[in-house]
């Protein structure tokens, strides 16, 4: 189902292009195997999901991995819904408040490679899994189970959860393709992490055949997967083109089957008259992003520790008119929850008194400066990395000039991507650092960005009362009570200028019209969408 023009006026604080979303292509044929899918692929930092939090790696192996539960998909779920399914995971029950045991599949196969040899997946593996997951060091996504006490192997097929506390989101982190999909103990003896290519062994729809760093990586359909039939499209290409001109020549001469732009399968809105015109037939969808682009303040330095400093660096920064340079001006005003997560983030126009802090207002800015001892200017850094992204690069240096226009002079320092998550990316900045963050499918991982410790705070917020609200908020099971607790948290941290957040844009997702039974989505698990759909030829 494609989001209407109703359903995006709802959001709040859009403005619409006047393009008409296309319909959902009729999905009349009967399944067909074969046939290859060509996206713009992605050469991750490695392939070790409990390693890193970056994206390029939770993609690649959505397509060879599997979770306990996954996100339903389909051309009939609409953009942003998350309903949950068993994977792995037969179905599962929770005793208690704290307790959860699920039923494994039987017959699961591990992909036919060395150590493994395809040998059947157990409760073992996902207590296996876990533990690794809870105890390895340079974890980015821990946070995701905290709540977690412990994993009993209660039979060959019977695995149970136990937390310490009652936590909101354990299902949702369990379904999310960020870190949480199940590896096998033989190759990490063999291999003393999952780092290499030849350590990307799981149970999932395709097998990685080949990965030329920078160039292509390259899937092939898993003969054993548990799934009866599927997947149906015998051979994945993920292709790597770095620069902008590129893949957009690739998808419009047919080279790519869905748009080439980040988070994949879509366009860039200053493209579309382009595509419209060479490829004339393909199917659109538009959704609002979930990818909050957004400034982090050292606030554990000076001047950042100083709200009037944070205050004025928010206001300095003209968000329209970076929307209007970078995306047409179609896009959303995002409260610290982006408004893609419709069902948990507050409207923006709801913040209270920390909503003009995200208005542009320079004079107000330069008082508050001059009010914090700073009348005269200074200097700092920004560090960042361009992802590809020309959108990026044009949003950093409207920032720089905004600040320069209230007296703030910023050098900005580029980095390579690798290096910018190794470093920036967790918190690890001299000064500023900006670039988008991952695009979570619940509110905690958002709001992680705040709790003390976490490398995802990359401003080094450390406020015990925000800290309080956010876990609070976790183990309240009731949805409609939590709703409120959330939206206060959002409050409170517009008030106190933790970061600079900046609009997300409207997704265009651009299919072949022939991709049948297949519908796109927030978030990174291509392969998951992907392992039911065929083509129509």
């Amino acid at each position: 189902m494609d989001l209407t023009r109703r359903d995006l006026l709802a959001l709040g604080g859009l403005t619409l292009a006047a393009s008409a979303v296309a319909p959902s292509a009729a999905r009349a044929t009967a399944p067909k195997r074969g046939g290859e899918f060509r996206f713009r692929g992605y050469t991750p930092p490695h392939f070790d999901p409990h390693l890193t939090a970056s994206y390029t790696t939770m993609i690649n192996l959505s397509f060879t991995h599997s979770r306990l539960l996954r996100h339903k998909a389909g051309p009939d779920v609409k953009p942003g819904v998350f309903g949950i399914e068993g994977d792995l995971a037969e179905s599962w029950t929770q005793p208690d408040e704290k307790t959860y045991v699920f039923k494994l599949r039987k017959g699961v196969r591990w992909h036919k490679k060395p150590p493994v040899n395809g040998r059947e997946l157990t409760a073992d593996d996902v207590k296996y899994t876990f533990d690794r997951f809870m105890t390895i060091k340079g974890n980015a996504n821990r946070h995701m189970m905290n709540a977690l006490d412990r994993v009993d192997v209660a039979d060959k097929h019977t695995v149970k959860f136990s937390l310490k506390e009652p936590n909101a989101w354990f299902l949702d982190f369990l379904s999310n393709p960020m870190a949480l999909s199940i590896v096998a103990r033989e190759a990490v003896e063999q291999f003393g992490d999952l780092k290499k290519p030849e350590a990307v062994i799981g149970t999932g729809p395709w097998v990685l055949e080949r990965h030329e760093p920078k160039v292509r990586t390259i899937f092939v359909r898993h003969p054993d997967y548990f799934r009866s039939g599927l997947p149906y499209i015998e051979r994945v290409e993920g292709i790597d083109f770095n620069d902008p001109a590129a893949r957009l020549a690739a998808f419009v001469t047919g080279q790519l089957d869905a748009g080439p732009e980040f988070p994949g399968m879509m366009i860039r809105r200053q493209d579309w008259k382009i595509v419209k015109e060479k490829r004339p037939n393909l199917r659109y969808v538009e959704f609002p992003s979930n990818v909050m682009t957004h400034v982090g303040m050292r606030i554990d330095k000076k001047p950042w520790d100083d709200i009037r400093v944070r205050r004025a660096m928010s206001m300095a920064v003209d968000r329209k008119a970076i929307l209007v340079a970078t995306a047409e001006g179609v896009g959303v005003m995002n409260p610290p929850v982006p408004a893609a997560l419709s069902a948990w983030s507050i409207p923006h126009d709801q913040l209270g008194e920390g909503l003009k802090y995200d208005q542009y207002d320079p004079a107000e800015a330069k008082r508050l400066l001059k009010e914090a001892g700073l009348g005269g200017g200074f200097s700092t850094t920004l560090e960042y990395a361009t992802y590809g992204s020309q959108e990026l690069i044009d949003a950093v240096q409207m920032c720089v000039k905004f600040w320069k226009d209230v007296g703030v002079d910023v050098k900005v320092v580029e980095k390579p991507y690798a290096a910018f998550f190794a470093t920036a990316y967790q918190g690890k900045q001299d000064a500023l650092m900006m670039g988008p963050q991952f695009p979570a499918l619940d509110p905690y991982n958002f709001l992680a960005q705040y709790l003390p410790g976490e490398p995802k705070n990359q401003s080094h917020v450390n406020d015990p009362a925000l800290a309080d609200m956010i876990m609070n908020s976790s183990r309240t099971l009731d949805d409609k009570k939590r709703r409120q607790q959330i939206d206060e948290i959002q409050k409170h941290i517009a008030r106190q200028a933790y970061y600079v957040r900046l609009a997300s844009g409207i997704y265009i997702a651009a299919l072949d019209p022939k991709l049948e039974n297949f519908g796109p989505n927030l978030g990174y698990d291509y392969g998951g969408r992907l392992s039911a759909a065929w083509w129509n030829t």
